[in-house]
Parts: structure tokens; sequence; C-alpha cells
């Protein structure tokens, strides 16, 4: 009895994770992140991260409403915009905008190229560029890490009404010895002062800063995990540090008074958060080997070229988001040439 033959195309190997488990996947690794800056903020993270988080989720459903697509959350890639967005704010930074940025996040950044797997860049940090520009003041305004009310009460400015000047800090920071606290973050401090806070202290996150990019032993071990559970390529973040260390290394030698040393430029900011959980975004960052390598090192480069000589003490957020416009041109360069063609004519298509 002859036996019909099923003929499919390729690929014919197919991997038994799905979007959804992936995006759960991620949004596990970024709970303990998540707990840690509630731990050092108290209310006013938690309060941000709801607000990022719920906007995230409520522009998602209109516009895939307003599209007819369906119900697009189930997938979670929009719970870790809302979640990434977060931990990119200042601790204290008002709620409203906080909305505003993972509107502008999500309906610039994804909404408007068609979803999920077509966005061209990482839609966390379009909001959190566009309130970098719009709101300025805000965007850079720190607050103690670990103030003995943090639990009592969120930190005043949390809940500033629209366009209205936040009240002052009053008894929030009661306890707190205000002559020693500078209001800086460890970048602004070295950058400005040249003062390099201890090694210890920035690795921890027993400082200030963003609500969820001042631990980078955290940060790391929950992008280890992924990257050991194959969620990440782990090329990207490694390439992103060593071209961050890389570049800052010559620098500190000739002057290490005056230029950060390559552990603190790793240890400090939001190199470590955009290194492993946003430059390695699936969509926006290159599919090939070579590309990714590439891709990373360019982040890593330009992240310290801002920082050591723009007028911004952070640089990861635009090198993040000029690398994913580079993307896809990165992965076109890095493409393996077909086993037994010859070369490509050089203007060829």
């Amino acid at each position: 009895m002859a036996r019909a033959i099923e003929i499919r195309t390729s690929p014919h190997l197919k991997r038994a994770r799905t979007v959804e488990q992936i995006m759960r996947t991620v949004v596990l690794a970024l709970l303990p992140i998540c707990a840690f800056a509630v731990y050092q903020f108290g209310l006013s993270a938690l309060l941000l991260l709801i607000t990022t988080t719920g906007a995230a989720l409520a522009t998602e459903a209109f516009f895939a409403r307003l599209s007819g697509q369906g119900n697009t959350l189930s997938d979670w890639s929009v719970v870790i915009t809302g979640l990434l967005l977060g931990l990119t704010l200042p601790p204290g930074f008002p709620l409203w905008m906080a909305a505003v940025a993972a509107f502008v996040g999500v309906a610039l950044g994804k909404a408007l190229f068609g979803g999920l797997g077509y966005n061209v860049m990482n839609p966390a940090l379009v909001g959190r560029a566009f309130v970098q520009a719009a709101f300025p003041v805000a965007i850079t305004t720190w607050t103690p890490a670990f103030a003995p009310g943090r639990f009592a009460e969120p930190i005043p400015s949390t809940l500033t009404p629209p366009f209205m000047q936040p009240r002052p800090v009053g008894d929030w920071v009661a306890g707190l010895d205000l002559d020693a606290w500078t209001g800086a973050t460890p970048l602004a401090l070295q950058k400005f002062e040249q003062i390099e806070l201890p090694l210890g202290e920035t690795f921890a996150g027993m400082v200030a800063g963003s609500a969820g990019e001042t631990s980078a032993l955290l940060i790391l071990l929950c992008g280890l995990w992924l990257a050991w559970k194959r969620m990440l390529d782990w090329r990207i973040p490694v390439s992103v540090m060593a071209g961050a260390a890389l570049t800052a290394l010559p620098f500190w030698l000739l002057d290490p008074q005056l230029y950060p040393s390559p552990w603190f430029v790793l240890c400090s900011g939001g190199l470590m958060l955009g290194a492993w959980f946003m430059a390695s975004d699936m969509v926006a960052s290159p599919v090939t080997a070579t590309g990714a390598v590439l891709y990373g090192l360019f982040i890593g480069v330009l992240t310290l070229v801002i920082r050591l000589f723009g007028g911004l003490v952070e640089g990861v957020m635009y090198a993040i988001l000029l690398a994913n416009a580079l993307g896809p041109l990165i992965s076109d360069w890095t493409q393996p040439r077909v086993y037994g063609s010859g070369k490509k004519p050089r203007g060829a298509r």
C-alpha cells in the first residue's frame, strides 16, 4: 500500500518555546530587580512600576482594539515594556509623567509600527527618551535611597498633579543627613566632581539613581539566568560591557583622577540594565552572531563617548536607540555567504 509523502518548506526544526513563554520568563527575571527597587525607594517605586505597567497595558489594549488585532495582552511583551520603563525612571518621578511615558512608548515605539515583532526600537526607551526631552527637570531629580520613611508615604513629587510644582520634601527625609546628601547620582559625582564612589556600593546598589538601575550585581545575576535559559543572545550584553570597559581603560590609565575606572563604568548608571534587558531586545537587535557582537560593541563605545565627552552624564539610552536603528543594516552587512556561491557584486541587491 502506497504511503503519502508530506512535503513542507523549511525550516523543519522548531523549538517548543512560544513567544508567551519567553516573555513570561523575562518578566520573572525582572521581578527581583523590581522588588529591590521597592525595597530601596519604598512606596514611590511601587507606585511608579504599577503606573507604567498599567498605562502600557491600557495603551496596548486601546490600539489593539482600534486596529482590530484582538487581545494582544496575553503575549506579556507590553508588561516587559512597562516594567523596564518604570525601572529606568527616577523613583520620585511624577506618576502622570510616567503614564505619559508609557503611552508614548507603546503608541510610538510599538503600535505605530504594527505591534510585536515590527517595532524598530525598544518601546520602553522610546517612552523614556520622550520624557527626557519633555520633562528635563523631573527626569534629573533624584532622591536618597533607603530613606527611613519610604514605606510610610511616597516621595512628595510622586503624587504631584499635572503641570504643578511638587511640594517640598519635608518630613519624608526626616532622619537623613541632608548636608551629606548631594542629590547627585554616582555618574554625576564622577563627571562633575571627580568623586568615584566605592565599587562595593555601586555594585551592590547602595546608591541613588533610577528605580531599577542601581544594583549591578542583581541585574547581572538576573541577566545570566536569562542567558542560561537561552532567552537572550549572550553576545550582546557581553559585547556592550566589553566595549564600554575597553573604551574607558585607556582614558583611566592616562588620568585616573579625571576619568572613571572600567569597573566603575560597568557598575554605575543604566549600563548593566541596558546591556542585559534592553540592548538584547529580540526584535530590535541583529540576528547574526557577528552582527550581535558589532551591535553590542557599538553601544558600549557610544555610551562611553557620551558619558565622557557629552553634556549628559548617561548615554546608554541614546546608544541603544541609535543601535536599534542600525540593527537591520548590521544584520544585512553580516549575513554569511551562501555555501557554494561567489561574492556578491558591489552594488548588487
